[in-house]
């Protein structure tokens, strides 16, 4: 015991004196101190929260723009009546699209000085009021590097005050306009604004699949202030792809090719369908090219995933072994004891004694697809973003984030899951399946590219929960086997007493806490709603994907957590960049208030303020060593 407590002392005494390096003096210490106590004292900064995007990039860019209406709002408070609503609403376009802004009044001639002054000084007023969330440097840091000695001094400027200030702040804006640099400060200003509204943001999953462009949003994202990830099972299958898996890579392809998004393979990742279509084309001649191709590669698909699942028992994805179940003579389909007619016979490439294995031509073009997926740099450099900010799960200011579902038994239990004769449940599952994802990435091991299949589309996995039906959707006729087995969770999660059992099994507060997913799309249009268990859960994937908008009857959710609880935009129309600029269009939301808190919530209720108590006690333990000679400061 003696021992341990003397390496432990040492140990401390070596770290303290690394922190000394960084602090050499007594006043060092004192300056971080004070700024440190004072910022626990802040309001908490807004957090954002969105799922699903699906690639539907106009959409998200406007809802990333404008902060899913913070800015609207913090305008009108602003400005009140000072402003007409025509006014307003040209000033937050301008907020929204800086630049596109100022080339159409560039077009229109209305870029006068005069107009350029009056919209700097609305920019910095509001500016001014929404930095009181945040300290001096949490500012600065905000501000472009080129811009930030001026819009400082402008910061520190109070022309409300007296003459002087007014004449030295109006000096400033009229140098500025006359040195031709006033667009570049409107763009730094609104850019300012932006970082101020949402302080971080949370993305529970799926930037792929559906919409054409989710690789424009990923070049978005990639230069967010301060944002992390929930991997969705589409975003999975992506990555799975992108590191080599082959099935995952067929199921990218299906997928991009039934709903009519090959832009963003073609032209967004540079991966050339031609091998595919043109072996498709011949293999199915009275098909159009777009069905013959994605029926040719739904069979690879079929066939590599048959031998996936022989191969990993522990999946117990058994059920999804097709190829097998078609009686190739008779023309019809076997499952569970019963024959289904099929819409389509016609199996050219498979081998009714071996259904699942290639053919030559088969694996010449899977082989194909996955050099132009390993090969694409922009692809790669995507999935390196997605690995590097995102997890399965998060756990956030007592709240706990995923987006698909924690497996569990019908009676409200966490289902136990066995992988290799290891048991996992729980909070140890969601580990488990986050080091094979990046183990998958890092080592290319066929078991753990596997396991990316089986997190993508099996039912015990968490991040899908759901048993898939391609197979029955796509040849059989008869609806009643396309319904799809999903995991207890789903309806269970309604319930109060288990959405506790889970916050605590990952640590955090189930009386405080919320649990925070996506993936399954409410159908507000038919009652449903995203509130569950008395608002302990929240499910806001509201269809941003305009597919899904007939489904849902809205287009989207964005959820906000700020100083003073809950609140869930739920958003309907949805203007694009060009009619924004046209006619000043923002996005219509309905805002429904969830839990609304007695007292505002300050940085030192949330994890950062655990962490700046952390190095609070640090300096305090530096700053004794200091006055008791342990460790001398460099100005002595």
């Amino acid at each position: 015991m003696i021992n341990s407590a003397n390496t432990m002392q040492r140990q401390k005494q070596k770290y303290l004196r690394l922190l000394a390096e960084k602090y050499p003096t007594k006043e060092a210490v004192y300056a971080d101190l004070i700024n440190l106590q004072a910022s626990l004292c802040l309001p908490k900064s807004v957090e954002h929260f969105v799922s699903d995007l699906h690639g539907e990039y106009e959409l998200f860019y406007h809802i990333l723009n404008n902060c899913s209406g913070v800015i609207k709002e913090k305008v009108d408070y602003v400005f009140g009546a000072r402003l007409t609503d025509e006014e307003k609403a040209e000033f937050c376009t301008l907020i929204y699209y800086p630049v596109e802004k100022i080339q159409q009044l560039e077009a229109e001639r209305r870029d006068t000085p005069e107009w350029y002054r009056e919209n700097l000084s609305r920019l910095l007023e509001v500016s001014k009021l929404m930095t009181y969330k945040y300290p001096l440097t949490k500012v600065k840091s905000f501000i472009p590097q080129n811009y930030r000695s001026v819009i400082t001094e402008l910061f520190n400027t109070h022309p409300e005050a007296d003459r002087a200030q007014f004449l030295y702040s109006k000096r400033l804006l009229n140098m500025i306009v006359q040195v031709g640099g006033a667009s570049d400060f409107i763009v730094a200003l609104t850019s300012l604004i932006k970082c101020l509204a949402v302080g971080h943001m949370h993305i529970i999953g799926d930037f792929f699949d559906r919409g054409n462009r989710p690789d424009t949003i990923l070049d978005m994202v990639q230069e967010y202030h301060s944002l992390d990830i929930q991997w969705g099972n589409h975003d999975i299958l992506w990555m799975g792809a992108a590191s080599g898996s082959e099935v995952c890579i067929a199921g990218v392809v299906r997928n991009s090719l039934r709903y009519k998004n090959t832009e963003v393979l073609e032209k967004g990742y540079a991966i050339s369908l031609r091998p595919l279509t043109m072996y498709a084309q011949r293999i199915y001649p009275d098909e159009n090219p777009l069905k013959a191709s994605e029926k040719a590669i739904s069979m690879i698909m079929f066939k590599l995933e048959g031998q996936l699942i022989l191969r990993n028992p522990d999946f117990k994805m058994e059920s999804r072994l097709q190829l097998q179940n078609v009686d190739y003579n008779a023309s019809f389909y076997n499952l569970n004891g019963k024959r289904y007619e099929l819409s389509s016979a016609y199996f050219p490439t498979v081998d009714p004694k071996n259904p699942y294995e290639l053919t030559d031509e088969e694996k010449q073009i899977i082989g194909d697809l996955k050099s132009y997926f390993i090969e694409s740099e922009r692809l790669q450099r995507h999935v390196e973003f997605i690995y590097k900010k995102g997890s399965v799960y998060t756990c956030c200011n007592q709240n706990l984030l995923f987006h698909g579902c924690i497996p569990l038994n019908w009676d409200g239990t966490m289902k136990e899951v066995s992988f290799d004769g290891r048991p996992y449940k729980g909070k140890s599952y969601m580990d488990f399946c986050d080091q094979m994802a990046r183990k998958a990435r890092a080592t290319k091991e066929q078991k753990a590219l596997d396991f990316m299949w089986f997190l993508w589309n099996g039912l015990l996995s968490p991040i899908s929960g759901r048993e898939f039906t391609t197979f029955e959707r796509m040849f059989l006729e008869d609806e009643s086997t396309w319904k799809e087995p999903s995991d207890p969770y789903y309806e269970l999660i309604d319930r109060e007493e288990i959405c506790e059992e889970l916050l605590e099994e990952f640590g955090l507060n189930p009386k405080d806490g919320h649990i925070i997913n996506g993936h399954v799309p409410v159908k507000v249009s038919k009652g449903e709603t995203p509130i569950k268990a008395n608002g302990k859960a929240l499910c806001i994937d509201g269809g941003f994907c305009r597919a899904y908008h007939q489904k849902t009857g809205i287009s989207g959710y964005t959820l906000i957590y700020n100083s003073r609880g809950f609140r869930l935009l739920e958003h309907q129309n949805v203007a694009d960049v060009r009619e924004a600029l046209r006619n000043n269009k923002d996005i219509e939301s309905v805002s429904r208030t969830i839990e609304l808190q007695s007292k505002i919530t300050s940085v030192g209720d949330t994890d950062e303020g655990r962490v700046i108590q952390e190095k609070i006690t640090d300096l305090y333990s530096l700053l004794l060593a200091y006055e008791h000679g342990t460790i001398k400061p460099q100005d002595e």
